[in-house]
């Protein structure tokens, strides 16, 4: 009985303490690893050093590592001295397989908060084709499959970064598909963590077939051919903003297109859909040229064999099936990667927000300004759903843009965001500030703001505090009079009130209708206000709508307002005298 308590003492003690640790104590500053592929063997091995940094308030005595459960530990060194670690599964749905090779190491002394320690690592296995997480919450094999189609293997290979596989160290809490955000929310967490983080990896590819040159494609910042043996190529590569920008690597027997734009890398068969997309780069390189400068290197596409493959974009480095791009789609994709291998930033409502604000305004220069307000009206949902949290929380910066965990409302209130800020600045103020913007001077959220507000000479604190710093929801305009005067020598004055009933300002246009033409004027309605606006016209007005599109909003329904006879007044009638 006294053994069996003692066994149960243990027991309960060893798991307090698995619920005790603290997985994100420490933030991975850098890496410097090896990584072997073996294709034919389906095998990952990888050594090197990585740098773990305390960022809690207290001393740290364990260290977690994580990586994928389809690889394995083999060592867990610092000071050339071997560490004791406990090796578990711990279950979490950031990897594809749904499950983590968890090591719990026990440091050679606490770690003091702020300080760092290198550890020398070794692990490896395989990594094949393994969609556990979804299909065990009900997700159909095949589309499984085309969601989660990371895998080493002899004919294709494409591996993405955490959140797909943790081919590299990583350490977070557990996600769980089952609940809606429950991924999102611990994968931006990580990203935040490792935002700053950088990485050197140096790579090399068994290749065992004389026949077959398989080609390496990474999305690094840069990325040199380190040298090449009988049946091995290496490639030397650098990362930063590790947590924007995750590893991936793509290994295949491609066949290529190499335009100025791009290089587009395609399996056989898919020849007439690869120049589609070649051509399609082709023409939006000059307006992404002109908006954010010369890309810094060339945006590659690495061809999907799975037509239904889902789609995957890391840096200049698209993963998608050529074959299943809409073709009235492919040049706003162009234009979106595009934009990503000309600029960059570690803030994702910047790097990804500009990322889509060019694929507007590549649809305004393809089809017009409509086509491109359509575009935005299209991706509305995400804020309108997001709008009723919004509610309770307008003055949390909790919510805000700069701490968006939900990417797709990030990308819909980015590109709004950035579509507002040209109509209020002008294209070319706003191009200036773009071209001044150095990611490694971006220290602090106003930084772009100040940038912005440097070559228009304007306070955009508002804007900016509504919009970017703190979520205040939507406006919701509605034109609430509009009184006609007519004047000499002739022509007609309207005085137009316009009220906002949400609480995020903006500036708006206001568009006075008549025969045969119409006057639109820019004005500020700030949250829970109104604003007056005086607008002349040479005809009799019919109508006044504000917004057309440009600003998101809740209620769209209020924009109208028709103008009747009694709201139309001749200050030149003679009235009667007493």
């Amino acid at each position: 009985m006294k053994l069996y308590l003692c066994f149960f003492c243990v027991l309960c003690f060893s798991a307090f303490n698995c619920f005790a640790i603290d997985r994100e104590a420490f933030t991975f500053t850098k890496y410097d690893l090896s990584v072997r592929i073996e294709p034919d063997q389906q095998r990952l091995g990888v050594r090197g050093v990585i740098t773990l940094r305390n960022d809690s308030a207290v001393p740290q005595k364990v260290a977690v590592l994580q990586i994928s459960s389809s690889l394995g530990w083999r060592s867990i060194q610092a000071g050339g001295k071997q560490l004791q670690f406990v090796g578990q599964t711990y279950t979490s749905d950031i990897d594809h397989t749904g499950a983590l090779s968890e090591a719990v190491v026990t440091l050679p002394e606490a770690v003091m908060p702020g300080s760092s320690l290198d550890l020398e690592i070794a692990y490896e296995g395989v990594i094949v084709l393994d969609a556990t997480r979804l299909t065990r919450i009900g997700t159909p094999e095949g589309a499984a499959r085309s969601s989660d189609w990371d895998q080493i293997s002899s004919k294709f290979t494409a591996v993405r970064g955490a959140g797909n596989v943790a081919w590299y160290p990583i350490a977070t809490e557990a996600a769980d598909l089952a609940e809606p955000t429950s991924l999102s929310d611990v994968l931006e967490s990580w990203k935040r963590r490792e935002a700053a983080t950088t990485a050197h990896f140096q790579f090399a590819v068994q290749n065992d077939t004389e026949e077959a040159k398989p080609e390496l494609l990474l999305n690094a910042k840069s990325c040199t051919r380190a040298g090449e043996t009988k049946h091995d190529f290496v490639a030397d590569c650098t990362y930063q903003s590790f947590g924007i920008n995750a590893p991936a690597f793509v290994i295949a027997d491609f066949e290529t297109i190499d335009r100025p734009s791009a290089g587009v890398h395609f399996v056989a068969g898919h020849d007439s859909a690869a120049a589609v997309y070649a051509d399609a780069a082709d023409k939006a390189l000059p307006l992404i040229t002109d908006w954010f400068g010369s890309p810094r290197g060339k945006a590659q596409v690495a061809d999907l064999p799975d037509s239904d493959a889902a789609p995957y974009e890391s840096g200049s480095l698209l993963l998608a099936p050529l074959a299943g791009i809409d073709g009235k789609r492919v040049g706003i994709v162009a234009a979106h990667q595009l934009t990503h291998a000309a600029f960059s930033s570690p803030r994702p409502w910047i790097n990804e927000g500009l990322a889509h604000f060019a694929q507007a305004l590549y649809l305004e220069q393809q089809s017009g300004r409509q086509a491109a307000l359509d575009y935005l009206h299209a991706h509305s949902a995400p804020l309108l759903a997001g709008n009723t949290a919004a509610v309770g929380a307008q003055d949390s910066a909790s919510h805000s843009l700069i701490n968006l965990t939900d990417e797709e409302l990030l990308r819909s209130k980015a590109m709004c965001v950035w579509w507002m800020l040209r109509e209020m600045v002008g294209d070319a103020a706003l191009k200036k500030a773009i071209a001044s913007y150095r990611p490694e001077q971006d220290t602090e959220p106003s930084y772009m703001q100040r940038l912005i507000q440097a070559q228009t000479q304007r306070d955009l604190e508002w804007f900016f505090d509504d919009w970017v710093y703190r979520d205040r929801g939507l406006p919701d305009f509605k034109v609430e009079s509009a009184f006609v005067r007519k004047t000499l020598p002739a022509g007609y004055l309207l005085t137009i009130t316009v009220a906002n009933l949400g609480a995020a300002g903006a500036e708006v246009p206001v568009t006075v209708k008549f025969e045969g033409g119409e006057v639109t004027e820019q004005m500020i309605v700030h949250g829970k206000s109104k604003a007056v606006i005086r607008v002349t016209t040479l005809k009799v007005p019919d109508e006044v709508v504000v917004n057309d599109g440009g600003v998101p909003e809740s209620d769209i329904t209020n924009n109208e307002f028709r103008i009747q006879e009694n709201d139309i007044r001749d200050t030149n009638a003679k009235t009667d005298q007493p």
